[in-house]
């Protein structure tokens, strides 16, 4: 480290070294910069194809969206489509293949079937994967089909409410990958939230700048200036973990240090205060005293409705934790939601990405109990949890109405991509605002040259 550098930020000094709040000790990952040809070149996309995307461990949905025996999602990155059904003994993933003549056998992202029927010669299988029947088996010579071909299956585990596959043939410890301390994401209770919303959308970049813009707040200032009278941009705890795991704390309820006025309760804050549970009519504090405020408010309504946010530290309640597990997943961490954000890579072209979003909610009978403002959710959203949403979709030219500040990004990051491009342009060049980046990076080279 050099003088050159930002002071670091400490979201709680008094935090224990056990505590999932403490500031985790700095890692060097260099200064390198990285060639930009990843964002443009198809030969490079396929070598991410098959070094990363089929050899890690990839978020494909939620533990919520299994809860009956026979329930199902599929779970598409590029062309492979995997069935995840929830079977007798648990979880399982499998290739969405006939092994017949290589069909699919599902179309519907989601539904309920103990078996599934091939539509194209009614082969059908149980949904552990094993052969149920075969038309016309007699017609068959034993040695085309003595080996009962079931469905190929693909390694799948749940963690903390999330379901993980991996292609690999022999995938890496699923905690070793993702990085994250041990009670890090179970604190939230993942498994017990609900589906609000789920959209996929088409952005106009590659997959990593997609990634990147998330994993920093140095553009908060520049790119989201309604943020400066409510968010803490330069106030920023990183901290990075292993396997290209990252985290950003960022203090919500709190005027950016940028702010010339560091008093006055603006639109904003009383907004926040309102989403805690205090009428800012009768609130008589400062800027500097509304973060507290969220979380004292919303410690009297865990008390209130058993809520258990004994859990949390008071950070936690107030602020957003926003994590990172590598290759393309940010959580945004807190107690009455999450906000489930995949970068998955475009079918073709290297030069756009999906950007796949799930608002899970904590169901809470209580009229103030809502999401964080920022995860953009229409007026209106059923948050009950009671009825899964379809996923909306929307292409590039498409608005996905995910709000403003998401909107911003997805209005600003094509240019990044197309200014990349230029000749002038050599490299990024990452400060320490930016350290959760480079870290990505380096796991990420670690991966292709394995």
């Amino acid at each position: 480290m050099n003088s050159r550098m930002i002071p670091v930020a400490v979201i709680n000094p008094e935090a224990s070294p056990e505590s999932l709040e403490a500031k985790q000790p700095a890692v060097d990952n260099g200064a390198e910069v990285y060639a930009k040809d990843g964002y443009f070149s198809r030969e490079y996309m396929e070598r991410e194809w098959h070094k990363v995307w089929t050899e890690s461990w990839l978020i494909a949905g939620v533990s919520a969206d299994l809860g009956e025996v026979g329930d199902y999602f599929l779970f598409k990155v590029r062309d492979e489509s995997i069935i995840v059904t929830k079977t007798a003994s648990g979880v399982s993933a499998f290739y969405n293949v006939c092994p017949h003549r290589g069909a699919r056998l599902l179309t519907e992202e989601r539904g309920n079937k103990k078996v599934f029927i091939c539509p194209f010669h009614s082969w059908s299988f149980r949904n552990d994967g094993s052969l149920r029947a075969i038309t016309d088996e007699e017609t068959f010579q034993e040695a085309v089909i003595c080996h009962r071909p079931g469905l190929t299956p693909v390694a799948c585990e749940e963690h903390a409410g999330l379901i993980f596959i991996s292609m690999s043939d022999d995938p890496i410890p699923l905690t070793t990958a993702v990085g994250l301390p041990e009670g890090y994401l179970e604190n939230y209770q993942i498994d017990k939230m609900r589906v609000v919303r789920h959209v996929r959308s088409e952005w106009g970049s590659n997959w990593k700048v997609g990634v990147e813009a998330f994993y920093e707040s140095y553009h908060l200032h520049a790119v989201h200036p309604e943020t400066r009278g409510v968010m803490g941009d330069l106030n920023v705890q990183y901290d990075l973990y292993p396997g290209g795991a990252s985290r950003m704390i960022v203090p919500l309820g709190q005027p950016s240090p940028r702010q010339a006025d560091q008093t006055t309760v603006n639109e904003g804050l009383q907004w926040m205060l309102q989403e805690a549970g205090v009428d800012p009519s009768e609130f008589s504090g400062t800027a500097a005293d509304v973060r507290a405020a969220i979380q004292q408010a919303k410690r009297k309504r865990s008390e209130r409705l058993g809520l258990g946010y004994e859990r949390f530290t008071d950070g936690q309640l107030s602020d957003s934790w926003a994590t990172g597990i590598f290759p393309n997943v940010q959580i945004g961490c807190h107690p009455e939601a999450i906000f489930l954000m995949r970068f998955m890579p475009h079918d073709t072209d290297p030069e756009r990405f999906w950007y796949d979003t799930m608002t899970l909610m904590f169901p809470v009978d209580d009229p103030d109990y809502s999401p964080p403002a920022w995860m953009g959710l229409p007026e209106g959203t059923d948050v009950t949890g009671l009825n899964r949403p379809d996923t909306e979709e929307f292409l590039i030219d498409e608005d996905p109405g995910l709000g403003l500040v998401l909107s911003q990004d997805a209005a600003f990051l094509p240019s990044v991509q197309e200014g990349m491009r230029s000749k002038a342009f050599k490299g990024q060049l990452w400060g320490e605002q930016e350290q959760r980046l480079r870290h990505f990076h380096v796991e990420l080279e670690r991966w292709l040259n394995r």
